[in-house]
């Protein structure tokens, strides 16, 4: 088990990759809990760490394996999200090959994606069952605990096990994340968003989530461990005023030179009305487009996402959702007037002109959620099974 030394009032200096691991003397399922991918967001580190020394202990109740693994240890020991880029925007084939052949003209992120990666890699070959993401967050700006997938029904029954909101889409919209590349291996996950960096309750949060994720992937009984309890107690009370589900609505994506700063005092999952003053750059004011719930505002110097804004939907249609996609209602989906199938079939494109104000909905609960503009035509696309 690695030694970790440090709060989340500092760094976390001299982390080994794998923070430890525990597995049990039955096949089963491999759960990978990952923390500090950015290097100001050590509660997942500490987390994971907790979970492990006391799983470590009851390793014969443990079917299968659970693993802890450190992002990037070099951001996590200076206490920044990143030092040349940001380690969880390049996870294509592209930028794993841009990684492993930058050399000493790369920047500090590109030994430490190529070193992940080759874990992760060994991790899955050594697996006795289906292998889980858990990837470990917290957020700049005060808000409860909630989680996020890419849309599949695998990964949406591992999420549902945790008794926080629910929000999909985020990750279909934010390119190049560990949590898409790992989907796309057919490797279900969700990212757990634990809280507010520095507030030692996301390091609670984030233990409590991981307790959860293992009783879901039945790595654990969760009638035999306490923790399982206790923690779906502790984040069922947290969120017990929030929505069980919502989906994204809008990026507010920001670059270098913008000038923009978030105004004090939101938070995630505050209701904001539409034209609402959010923010301001060097053009002037940033109004919400439109009303909805808050999600992230940005209260860091490094980052590309402003804020988002996400809407609530009845949990239900998650159920509708299942029953559709279960009964492959997208092989005739573009019988609908002005939906068509994409060239190379990856997807569907959507005539503005034409669609009915349902067509996009539709698609979204068939899992078609990556949206290319094209004018007046909308390339659909479908990342995940």
């Amino acid at each position: 088990m690695a030694q970790v030394v440090g709060t989340l009032a500092g760094p976390l200096p001299d982390l080994e990759r794998v923070l430890g691991r525990v597995r049990g003397p039955q096949p089963g399922p491999t759960v990978i809990g990952v923390g500090g991918l950015h290097g100001n967001e050590p509660a997942g580190v500490l987390a994971l760490v907790r979970v492990l020394e006391e799983l470590g202990r009851r390793a014969g109740e443990v079917s299968g394996e659970f693993v802890g693994l450190a992002g990037n240890r070099a951001a996590l020991a200076e206490g920044r999200r990143y030092l040349g880029r940001d380690l969880n925007r390049s996870w294509t084939p592209a930028g794993l090959a841009a990684a492993g052949e930058a050399g000493v003209n790369g920047t500090s992120e590109d030994p430490e994606q190529v070193e992940f990666h080759s874990a992760l890699t060994e991790i899955m070959l050594e697996a006795r069952g289906p292998v889980y993401l858990l990837d470990l967050h917290t957020t700049s700006g005060p808000g409860e605990p909630f989680s996020t997938v890419m849309d599949s029904l695998r990964s949406r029954k591992f999420a549902l096990g945790i008794p926080v909101p629910l929000i999909v889409g985020l990750g279909e919209l934010v390119e190049g994340t560990l949590l898409g590349y790992m989907a796309k291996l057919g490797v279900p996950g969700m990212v757990f968003e634990g809280g507010k960096h520095d507030d030692p309750s996301s390091v609670d949060a984030s233990e409590a989530g991981i307790w959860l994720a293992l009783a879901q992937a039945g790595i654990i009984a969760g009638d035999a461990f306490p923790e399982v309890r206790e923690s779906r107690d502790r984040l069922s009370t947290e969120t017990k005023d929030l929505p069980r589900a919502l989906e994204l609505k809008y990026r507010h994506p920001i670059s270098e030179g913008e000038g923009f700063k978030m105004l004090p005092g939101f938070r995630s999952f505050q209701r904001v009305g539409e034209a609402e003053i959010l923010a301001r750059d060097r053009m002037g004011p940033v109004r919400a487009p439109w009303g909805g719930r808050l999600l992230m505002p940005l209260y860091q110097a490094q980052g590309e996402d402003g804020f988002f804004l996400i809407k609530e939907f009845h949990p239900s249609w998650l159920r509708v959702s299942e029953f559709l996609r279960r009964a492959q209602v997208d092989r005739i989906v573009h019988w609908l007037p002005g939906i068509r199938r994409e060239s190379e079939g990856r997807g569907m494109v959507v005539n503005r002109r034409m669609a009915r104000w349902f067509a996009l909905e539709i698609l979204h609960l068939l899992g078609y959620r990556k949206e290319v503009d094209q004018g007046d035509r909308l390339v659909v696309l479908k990342q995940v099974e």
